[in-house]
C-alpha cells in the first residue's frame, strides 16, 4: 500500500518541531519544522483566499532556495498542482510555459521577474516572490485587498496560535495530479510530465524504505529543483524522514561544492557521473599513474595501502559524514567505478527518469555489479522489449506506481510513450541478467546503425575516449555511413605539457581504435571550442550535434 509523503511530514513535524528542517547554505532562511508548518500553512490558506482550488495549477520559477520548498509545499496542501519551471529559461520560454500550464499564479524569484512581461501571461491572477512572499501583481483590487488581510486570515482560522496539534496536510488525494514537471531533457522541445501524488509518495516510500534518514542528518540540495532527481530524492525524501536540508542557489562549481560538504558533512551526496569523473581526472588518476603509487596499486597487500589513503581522500572532500553516494543521469566511466568498487567506497549507481518521479532503478553498494545500475524498484516492474533481454539489447520498459499519466496537453507524445499495455518506453537501451539487473546499453536515439547493420552505442565509445589525454568531455555521432568523435579538448593539460593538440588527438585516434572492434572505427576526432551544452542534469543534450 503507498504511503502518502504527506503522512510522513504531518508525523514527522508532530515529533520534530523544533528540530532543523530546511536552510539556505548561503542565505538567511532558516526553518525549524515548525516553523516550516506553519508558514506552509499561511501561505496555503493565502492561496486559497485567492481563489486558487483543488487542481488549480500555480508554477514556481526561481532557484534553489528554502522559499522555493515552502512555496512548493503551500501548493501541495492546498492541493493544487505544482508547475515546475527551470530559471535558466529564457522569459519567452517561462512565458509561454506558465501559460502553456494553466497556471493561475506563480511564485517567481526576482532575477526570473525581470525578465519576464506579465502582459504575456494573461492567465495569471497572482504573481508572489518566491523571496518574501510578497505580492508583485494582482489582477484586480480585490485580490490585492485579500492579500494584504493575509495575516488576519491566519489568525482567524488559529486565534490560539499554529501549534503540532494543528498540523493535519492532506492524505486523501494520492491519484490527483501534482506536478507538471517541464524540462529541455534531451529532446528539442519542452513537455510537461504529468505526475500523481502516488507518483511521487510511491518514491518516496521506496527511498524511505531502503535509506530511512532521521533528524541528525544533513543534506545538501545542489541538483535544481525543478528537476525531480533534485526535487524528490535531495528534498521530498529528505524531509519525511527529519533530515537538515541545505539548499544551494549558487552555481554548484567544485568551489561551492566542497565547501558545502564541509561545512554540512552530508550523509548523502546525489550527483551526475560528469562531476565525479572530474574528480578523479584532476586528483585520483594523476596519482596513480605515479611509478611508486602504480607498482603499490598493483602489488597484493601493498594494495590495501593506495586503496586506504584514496578512501581516505575522498571521504574527506566529501565532508567525511558520507554514507551514501548516489549518481545517475547518465553512464559513468567504467574505470572511475572499478576504483570506487575496489576500495569499497559507499557509491551506488542508479537509474531513472522524469516521467518515473524519478526512480526505476537502485540496489544497495553491497548487491551491485560493475556496469549495472541496479534492479527495479518495488511497485514497479522492468522488461527488455528482445527477444533474449540477457543477450539481446532492447529498449527499456517500466510499468508500475512511479510511471507518470502522460504529457500535459500532448496527447500524440503520451501515446507514444506509454502503450496500450501501460509500459512505457523510455527510449534507453539495455540488458538485464538472470538477477534482474539491468545494464544500459545508451539511448535508442542515439544509436548509430553502422555500414554494415551493426549497432553502434556512442556512450561505450565515450568512455574509452574520456579516460584518453587531453580529453575533457566528448560526443560520438554517425555521419554519411561514418563514425565521427566531437572533442571538448583539455587545453591546460596540453599546455602544462607542451603537447600539440593536433598531434594528441590523432594519437588518441590510435589508441581508441585499438581499443574498439571493425564495425565501432572511429573515422576522425573533431575538436569544439566549448564545452557541450547539458541539461539541468549534466547530460549531453545530444540532438545539438548530430
Amino acid at each position: 500500500m503507498t504511503k502518502h509523503f504527506f503522512e510522513y511530514y504531518n508525523n514527522t513535524i508532530l515529533n520534530h518541531w523544533d528540530a532543523s528542517a530546511i536552510s539556505d547554505f548561503d542565505g538567511e532562511k532558516e526553518y525549524t519544522y515548525g516553523q516550516m508548518a506553519t508558514e506552509i500553512t499561511r501561505l496555503q490558506l493565502l492561496l486559497n483566499a485567492l481563489g486558487i482550488r483543488r487542481g488549480d495549477k500555480v508554477a514556481i520559477c526561481s532557484r534553489n532556495c528554502a522559499n522555493w520548498a515552502i512555496s512548493f509545499l503551500s501548493i501541495c496542501a492546498n492541493r493544487g498542482v505544482v508547475v515546475s519551471i527551470m530559471d535558466a529559461f529564457t522569459g519567452e520560454g517561462v512565458e509561454n510555459l506558465v501559460n502553456h500550464s494553466d497556471a493561475k499564479a506563480l511564485f517567481v524569484g526576482q532575477s526570473v521577474w525581470t525578465k519576464v512581461d506579465i502582459k504575456k501571461m494573461p492567465n495569471l491572477s497572482v504573481v508572489l516572490s518566491v523571496e518574501n512572499f510578497s505580492l508583485l501583481f494582482a489582477k484586480t483590487d480585490e485580490l490585492t485587498a485579500i492579500y494584504d488581510k493575509k495575516d488576519q486570515l491566519f489568525q482567524v482560522a488559529y486565534p490560539n496560535g499554529y501549534t503540532r496539534q494543528d498540523v493535519a496536510f492532506p492524505t486523501d488525494n494520492l491519484d490527483d495530479l501534482m506536478i507538471i514537471n517541464y524540462t529541455s531533457g534531451t529532446s528539442s522541445e519542452p513537455k510537461g510530465v504529468m505526475l500523481t501524488y502516488r507518483n511521487i509518495s510511491a518514491n518516496v516510500q521506496y527511498s524511505q524504505e531502503t535509506i530511512p534518514n532521521s533528524v541528525g542528518d544533513n543534506e545538501v540540495c545542489m541538483l535544481p529543483l525543478s528537476h525531480m532527481f533534485g526535487l524528490v530524492i535531495e528534498f521530498i525524501y529528505q524531509v519525511a524522514g527529519g533530515c537538515h536540508v541545505h539548499f544551494l542557489s549558487k552555481t554548484p562549481t567544485p568551489s561551492v561544492l566542497l565547501k558545502a560538504f564541509k561545512e554540512v558533512k552530508p550523509y548523502m551526496i546525489l550527483t551526475v557521473p560528469l562531476v565525479l569523473e572530474k574528480i578523479f581526472k584532476a586528483k585520483i588518476f594523476p596519482a596513480l599513474e605515479k611509478p611508486v603509487v602504480k607498482f603499490l596499486w598493483n602489488t597484493p597487500l601493498l594494495c590495501k595501502i593506495v586503496e586506504k589513503k584514496i578512501y581516505e581522500q575522498l571521504m574527506e572532500a566529501f565532508g567525511g559524514n558520507l554514507r551514501w553516494l548516489i549518481t545517475g543521469g547518465a553512464a559513468i566511466n567504467q574505470d572511475v567505478e572499478s576504483v570506487f568498487r575496489r576500495i569499497k567506497f559507499p557509491f551506488v549507481v542508479g537509474y531513472g527518469m522524469t516521467e518515473c518521479g524519478p526512480l526505476i532503478c537502485y540496489d544497495h553498494p553491497q548487491n551491485e555489479v560493475l556496469g549495472c545500475c541496479g534492479k527495479v524498484v518495488t511497485r514497479n516492474e522492468l522488461k527488455i522489449n528482445s527477444e533474449d533481454p540477457q543477450h539481446t539489447v532492447g529498449e527499456i520498459l517500466v510499468r508500475g506506481e512511479h510511471v507518470m499519466l502522460g504529457y500535459y496537453k500532448n496527447e500524440e507524445a503520451t501515446n507514444a510513450a506509454i502503450d496500450k499495455n501501460g509500459w512505457l518506453h523510455t527510449g534507453d537501451l539495455g540488458v538485464m541478467d538472470s538477477e534482474g539487473r539491468l545494464f544500459i546499453k545508451g539511448r535508442s536515439k542515439a544509436m548509430i546503425l553502422s555500414s554494415n547493420g551493426q549497432n553502434v552505442y556512442p556512450e561505450e565509445i565515450e568512455d574509452k575516449l574520456n579516460n584518453l589525454p587531453a580529453v575533457v568531455e566528448s560526443v560520438v555521432v554517425g555521419r554519411k555511413g561514418k563514425i565521427v568523435a566531437l572533442v571538448f579538448p583539455d587545453t591546460e593539460y596540453l599546455k602544462k605539457n607542451n603537447l600539440s593538440v593536433e598531434q594528441q588527438m590523432a594519437d588518441n585516434l590510435i589508441a581508441l581504435n585499438k581499443k574498439l572492434p571493425q564495425y565501432e572505427q572511429v573515422a576522425k576526432i573533431e575538436l569544439v571550442d566549448k564545452e557541450f551544452e547539458k541539461t539541468p542534469k549534466r547530460s549531453i543534450r545530444r540532438f545539438l550535434y548530430n
